[in-house]
């Protein structure tokens, strides 16, 4: 077929086309120049329990939450900063604290975390012995639900437990990037090697990072030379400690109380503990029916007073 037998497009449709072909990349470059603008976006998502258990057997030799204190408000504004360094064109959405608690009341020291600007909370239930239940499912859930709607492109989570696996590799089909950070173990490992497996990048904290946020209680032991008082004695200690803690803290905080009984909140029960020591100059602990005695008479002069 020689030049003449090709069909020829009008002049008019011809010029309309490059027109609308012009329009069409002048589109694209507006819309390529605007994402690059669009600065991306972190979270933070950290798995609570495995900070207490991790940070208090590395620092103070226990994973029992009432044998130490952690400063949260520090920790988290930390790892903020190390985010800032790690990802340093991105801008931060929000940390997630995931936390287990009773019937999913939040505990005082929850609430002063909940507090915190750019720190959402996010509770599991905590069942009779203590086990945190239903955290990976709200872990995962957050993390898929914000890679899905690209609300973030990376994401650092602290956590170690085996079941979150699922919860990276929901995110990661979706387009985002996740970052493992752990706590150094003193001996071994304490993060699931087929979590380790599955994320894009890992990075531990040492002694040195956490020690600054996790402090021992200190523990008065006293000598046991006398009989063991009896149990309407530590029973009444108890609800003289009771009257103490509702002066200084309030009807508000007995409000938030008194749904978690017949259990006291492990920080509350600690204090309790020792408060009643130095009252009878006696170590309870190793009796575990006059600690019954001692939160019972708690609870009876709190309820007396709602």
């Amino acid at each position: 077929m020689d030049d003449s037998q090709v069909p020829q497009v009008p002049l008019g449709i011809a010029a309309d086309l490059d027109r609308k072909l012009d329009r069409a990349n002048e589109l694209l470059q507006r819309m390529l120049a605007e994402v690059a603008k669009t600065p991306s976006t972190h979270a933070i998502f950290v798995d609570a329990g495995y900070v207490y258990a991790a940070a208090g057997l590395l620092v103070t030799g226990t994973e029992d939450r009432r044998s130490f204190d952690l400063d949260a408000e520090g920790l988290i504004e930390a790892f903020i900063d190390k985010a800032r360094t790690i990802f340093a064109d991105s801008r931060l959405l929000r940390v997630y604290w995931y936390d287990g608690a009773r019937r999913r009341i939040h505990t005082p020291e929850q609430q002063s975390i909940a507090e915190l600007p750019d720190v959402k909370v996010r509770l599991g239930n905590l069942n009779a012995n203590n086990q945190q239940k239903g955290v990976d499912s709200l872990i995962r859930s957050d993390l898929e639900s914000l890679a899905r709607h690209r609300a973030i492109s990376d994401a650092a989570l602290i956590g170690g437990d085996e079941d979150l696996v699922s919860a990276v590799e929901a995110a990661q089909g979706y387009g985002a990037r996740v970052h493992l950070w752990g706590i150094e173990a003193s001996d071994g490992r304490n993060q699931a090697e087929p979590l380790l497996w599955e994320v894009d990048s890992q990075r531990t904290f040492d002694l040195d990072f956490c020690k600054p946020y996790v402090t021992r209680r200190p523990v008065t032991l006293y000598e046991q030379e006398g009989p063991a008082p009896g149990r309407e004695d530590v029973r009444f200690v108890g609800a003289r400690i009771a009257a103490t803690w509702l002066s200084e803290r309030g009807r508000a905080a007995l409000a938030d109380l008194l749904p978690g009984h017949p259990y006291l909140p492990g920080s509350v029960d600690q204090d309790l503990l020792i408060e009643a020591e130095r009252l009878l100059q006696y170590s309870l602990r190793g009796h575990a029916d006059l600690r019954r005695a001692l939160r019972d008479g708690f609870w009876q002069h709190l309820q007396s007073q709602y």
